[in-house]
């Protein structure tokens, strides 16, 4: 691939995020993405804006139907105060899929609309992101519904020293954190041989919670590309020296995520989750990180969401509500693309159920 220096040029820039970088490229080009490498500079030279952007071409009507279409995750990157660089930005992305002849370019960056829980007295909107949406449905862009990663989520500020960091936690996530650790539970770093095993965690966990993940080979490519490349840490949990639990803790240009997280049915009660958020707290603080991710929150806050009771523990962790722009596309073939938007959920939801049942396989559940 080209820019083998792209995650250097990307990481002082703003929202730099880990699914904009070399890696992420890399893995996706094993599952059908080719991905484009893409600049805006200033007068000056330097690098003022940048988007990794991933082109697929999907079958549709059993294959007789070819079409393009182009994903920008968590992009582009750049400072969206600046008018005329978001401006020239869009343009580009806009006349690039055009080129390209995909029938629309999807884009889901890092760029806040405001903070905190809507109608909660410590709520903030934020102007720009406003401004933002205004100009993408003036421009044509539409709200997807197809929103690939999640919109909002909870973020903890790792800037100040430990004991406020466990002080801003809410006293029962504080109880159990000190909980684990006397009940006998131990964290220590994974290593690649681990993630086999971490995997087969994974799909017990996304059965018992009822959610949707990918087959072992998806995973072990993903971490592996990352743990390699230095941008993955493996947290486990031991306890008698069982794995009972893990988080995938990824860093890059000062911001960590938790995007896996994984656990067993045994030893629950021993609360080994919260004390591996701790540990990854203070693991991204070391590693130099100022901002922890905790990569998803509800869309609607309130009871009926499904991400409610995961809220809950995240809020627990002592971090702030982040409501971001969303996913939002530009058809370039409006007719093409509408047809895409009314396919793509029956598609969706066939693949969910196949998953499950092969995820189940793989776990040795079936």
């Amino acid at each position: 691939m080209d820019f083998p220096d792209w995650n250097e040029q990307i990481a002082g820039l703003p929202g730099a995020n880990i699914l904009q970088t070399r890696q992420w490229a890399e893995l996706k080009s094993h599952f059908g993405w080719q991905p484009i490498f893409r600049t805006w500079e200033s007068p000056k030279g330097s690098v003022e804006a940048a988007a990794l952007i991933l082109v697929r071409t999907v079958r549709l009507a059993a294959g007789l139907l070819k079409i393009r279409v182009m994903y920008v995750p968590r992009g582009p990157l750049l400072d969206w105060n600046n008018e005329a660089l978001r401006i020239r930005v869009l343009d580009d992305l806009q006349t690039l899929a055009k080129e390209q002849a995909a029938i629309f370019i999807k884009i889901d960056a890092d760029l806040e609309l405001g903070s905190g829980i809507p109608g909660d007295e410590t709520a903030e909107e934020h102007a720009v992101g406003f401004a933002v949406t205004q100009e993408l449905s003036a421009r044509g862009w539409l709200f997807s519904d197809e929103q690939i990663q999640f919109r909002n989520t909870v973020l903890v500020d790792l800037e100040e020293p430990e004991e406020a960091l466990l002080a801003r936690m809410k006293q029962k996530t504080r109880y159990n954190v000190r909980l684990a650790a006397k009940k006998g539970v131990v964290v220590r770093v994974g290593i690649e041989e681990d993630l086999p095993a971490l995997y087969q965690i994974y799909a017990e966990t996304s059965i018992r919670d009822g959610f949707v993940i990918r087959d072992e080979g998806y995973y072990l490519q993903l971490w592996g590309i990352f743990f390699q490349a230095g941008l993955l840490t493996p947290l486990i949990a031991d306890y008698n020296g069982e794995i009972i639990a893990a988080v995938m803790l990824f860093h890059y240009a000062g911001k960590a995520w938790y995007i896996h997280g994984m656990s067993r049915d045994q030893h629950r009660e021993k609360m080994p989750n919260y004390l591996l958020q701790w540990e990854a707290m203070r693991h991204a603080k070391a590693a130099g990180c100022q901002i922890y991710d905790l990569w998803g929150a509800p869309d609607e806050f309130n009871e009926n969401d499904s991400m409610w009771g995961v809220f809950r523990f995240k809020e627990g962790l002592g971090g702030r509500v982040s409501r971001t722009l969303g996913a939002w596309d530009f058809p370039t073939k409006p007719i093409i693309y509408k047809m895409y938007t009314q396919v793509l959920p029956k598609v969706l939801d066939l693949m969910r159920r196949r998953g499950k049942e092969k995820t189940r396989q793989q776990a040795g559940l079936s």
